[in-house]
This record gives C-alpha cells, sequence and structure tokens, in this order.
C-alpha cells in the first residue's frame, strides 16, 4: 500500500490519504473531536478530492473518519470565534464547493461511518455516492439545539430521503439509528464492525469490474438530472446559514455550546 498525506500548516495532517488497488480513502484525521468540518478540514478535504479527479488509477474512493466517530459537523468553536457574516458565508461557500466537488468526481465515493454523523457531517454522508455503515453508528441534524436550523445540511439529506423525514430530522435535531437511516434511504448498507471494511470492499470490486469511463460519464449525467439546481440551493442555504448565525438566537445558541451550558432562547 502507498499511503501519503495532504500537507497542512500543522504538523498533524487534517486529512490522510491512503491507497491500495484502485482505491484511496481519505480519512478525515481529528478524530480526539469527532472530525468536525473546520475551514482547514474542508481545505484538505477539497485539495484530496481534487487531486483524485483526474487520475485515472483511483477507480473508487472512499471518505472515513478517525477515532470513535464519522464526523460531528461545522467546528462550532471555530464559528464562534469568528462572528462577521463575511467569514461564515465564506465557510459555508468553501463546505458547499467541497461537497460539490463530491458529486462531480468521476469516482464514485462511498461513505465508511461509524459513530456520530451530525448535521454538515450528515451532509457529507448524504452527498457521498453510496455509504456504509456500522449498526451503532447514529445520525443527526442537530443544529436546531443550538438555535441553528441545519439549512445547508438539509440540501444534501433531503435529496436522500423524503420531505417529511428530513423536516423531521430538522425540527426534531434528534438523532436515529442506522437501522432507521438505512429504511430512510441515507445508507446502501448496515454491518457489524468487523465485516465494515470487507463491505466496502465487496462494493469497490465491483465499481473497479466495470468500465471507468461509463461510471464517469454516468455518475455526471445521473446528478445532473436528478439535482438540477443544486448550486443554486447550496447558495441559498449558505446565505441562511450566515443569516441564522447572525440571528441573536443563533449567536446565543453557539455561546451555550462553546461555553456548555443551556441556552437562553428569546421570546417569540
Amino acid at each position: 500500500m502507498n499511503a501519503s498525506v495532504i500537507p497542512d500548516v500543522l504538523q498533524q495532517p487534517h486529512v490522510l490519504r491512503s491507497d491500495a488497488e484502485g482505491v484511496t480513502t481519505l480519512t478525515l484525521n481529528r478524530g480526539d473531536r469527532l472530525n468536525p468540518l473546520s475551514s482547514d478540514m474542508i481545505a484538505a478535504l477539497t485539495a484530496a478530492l481534487q487531486a483524485l479527479g483526474g487520475d485515472a488509477s483511483v477507480r473508487a474512493v472512499v471518505i472515513a473518519g478517525a477515532g470513535r466517530g464519522f464526523c460531528a459537523g461545522h467546528d462550532m468553536k471555530e464559528i464562534h470565534a469568528h462572528p462577521n457574516a463575511a467569514w461564515q458565508q465564506g465557510l459555508f461557500d468553501a463546505c458547499a464547493a467541497m461537497m460539490l466537488a463530491i458529486v462531480r468526481l468521476p469516482q464514485p465515493v462511498i461513505a465508511r461511518v461509524h459513530g456520530v454523523a451530525a448535521a454538515a457531517g450528515c451532509q457529507l454522508v448524504s452527498m457521498c455516492d453510496l455509504a456504509v455503515a456500522v449498526p451503532e453508528a447514529k445520525f443527526a441534524l442537530s443544529g436546531i439545539h443550538n438555535g441553528l436550523f441545519c439549512s445547508t445540511p438539509a440540501v444534501g439529506v433531503v435529496r436522500n430521503i423524503s420531505r417529511k423525514r428530513a423536516m423531521e430530522m430538522l425540527v426534531t435535531g434528534d438523532l436515529i439509528d442506522a437501522a432507521t437511516a438505512h429504511s430512510w434511504g441515507l445508507v446502501n448498507r448496515v454491518v457489524p464492525a468487523e465485516a465494515l471494511d470487507a463491505e466496502i470492499a465487496k462494493l469497490t470490486d465491483a465499481i473497479k469490474a466495470k468500465s471507468g469511463a461509463a461510471l464517469a460519464l454516468g455518475k455526471e449525467a445521473f446528478y445532473r438530472q436528478i439535482d438540477m439546481g443544486l448550486g443554486e440551493a447550496y447558495d441559498l442555504a449558505g446565505h441562511t446559514m450566515t443569516c441564522n448565525l447572525q440571528d441573536p438566537d443563533g449567536i446565543e445558541g453557539v455561546a451555550a455550546f462553546v461555553s456548555k451550558r443551556k441556552p437562553q432562547w428569546r421570546g417569540r
């Protein structure tokens, strides 16, 4: 196996890359914090994805998370430290570009889900072409607990599951288990942890046995016809998220999350 990393200003890279027999695995590498999608993580994952697009030797891509969970969503501490609307809008624009890079990648992308996939982490699962999870995995659009409606995560999730299921996740913020995520259509397969990599290998083996050109062409056409207006949807959702963060309840929710206290919502 040939292993390399996506460079980072820190000693510890945000994204690890490993290559084996035509399959590239990109691992979010902030497992101690449940792999939040910070601005640096988004930049690192975007760079990793962009490096794969023109590489014909890569037939399939797997996105995984280090540590005890897949991805807990955006880095709330970083957002709290940047209250400026322009910075926040830039974050959501960069995240949308990264999500769209997954869709536009010619190779099929598989999410390898263990632990929690919350908010933008759930969005990341939804934007992958396929997803395999362990029974213990949990999924949520949990922003509402912090006064933030998960507008950008909803763009991807509602393209996987029904509108009413998505709205239930959005308004409650509740976790759903892997079996529910499977029945709703958010993940393709649920297998025991010890069988997770073998199950993903079944999918990548099937992919590698097919025409790479046909898969690339078909994937592009699939998303063009089924997701018309996706870029426009992300523009609107990113603006909505920025407005949400500038709202007093959004500011309070982020501050309460960072301070580990119960938020005090304003009356309506």
